[in-house]
C-alpha cells in the first residue's frame, strides 16, 4: 500500500495563494471532502483547527491521498510535547540511550523527555474511501513521517493517546508495538470528559 499513497504536508498549500492547484482555498475544498461520523472530533479538528494550528506551529497536519486519483484517504497530525515516564519501564540499555535526551528525577525515578506526538489520526469515510486504506497503513504513514523527522532533528520516542477500548489497545499494543505508560483525564471543559491511555514507542 505504501506505493499507492502520497503524504502531503498542508504547509505546501500556503506557499502560493494565487495558485489554482495549491493555496488555502484549494485546501479548504479538500478538507470539506473529509467525513468521520465515528469520531466527530477528528473531523472537526481537520476542518476547523488544522490550518490555524499549523500556521501557529502548534502542530503540523499531513493529508494522505491515493496515488492514482488523489482521493483524500485520511490524515494525521504531529507535534512535539514533553512526556514523563518511569525509568523502570525501559531496559537498562534503553535508559542509557534515553539519558542523552531526557532528565531523570532520581528521587521519583521519572524521566522527562521530548517526544513526537501523533495528535490526530483519522480515515476519511466519505464515499467509502475508508475501504482503500487500513488503519495500520495510515498509522505506518504517520510513523514513517516521524522517522524522517528523527533523521533530520533527532529524538527517540513517539507517543499517542487513545480511548481504553479493547480493540484499540490490541491495535496499538499487540499489532504496532506501542506500550502504555500513563493515563490522562481530558479537559473538564469538554462535554464528556474521559480518560485517555497514553502509549509510547521507541523510534527505530
Amino acid at each position: 500500500m505504501a506505493n499507492d499513497i502520497i503524504v502531503f504536508n498542508i504547509r505546501e498549500f500556503f506557499s502560493d495563494k494565487e495558485d489554482k492547484v495549491l493555496g488555502e482555498e484549494a485546501l479548504q475544498r479538500i478538507l470539506s471532502e473529509f467525513s468521520c461520523d465515528k469520531n466527530p472530533d477528528v473531523a472537526d479538528f481537520l476542518k476547523n483547527k488544522s490550518i490555524e494550528f499549523t500556521r501557529k506551529n502548534q502542530s503540523v497536519t499531513y493529508l494522505v491521498f491515493a496515488n492514482d486519483d488523489a482521493a483524500l484517504l485520511g490524515y494525521f497530525t504531529i507535534t512535539i510535547k514533553p512526556i514523563s515516564v518511569k525509568a523502570d519501564a525501559f531496559s537498562k540499555n534503553m535508559q542509557r540511550k534515553l539519558s542523552r535526551v531526557s532528565e531523570l528525577d532520581e528521587e521519583s525515578g521519572v524521566l522527562t523527555l521530548p517526544a513526537y506526538l501523533i495528535a490526530q489520526l483519522g480515515k476519511n469515510y466519505a464515499n467509502h474511501v475508508d475501504q482503500r486504506i487500513t488503519g495500520d497503513e495510515l498509522l505506518q504513514a504517520a510513523i514513517h513521517t516521524i522517522q524522517e523527522l528523527q533523521y533530520m532533528a533527532g529524538g527517540m520516542v513517539m507517543f499517542l493517546e487513545a480511548d481504553e477500548r479493547e480493540k484499540l489497545m490490541a491495535f496499538y499494543e499487540e499489532k504496532n508495538g506501542f506500550k502504555r505508560f500513563a493515563v490522562r483525564e481530558t479537559s473538564a471543559e469538554k462535554v464528556n470528559p474521559h480518560t485517555l491511555v497514553q502509549l509510547l514507542k521507541i523510534i527505530s
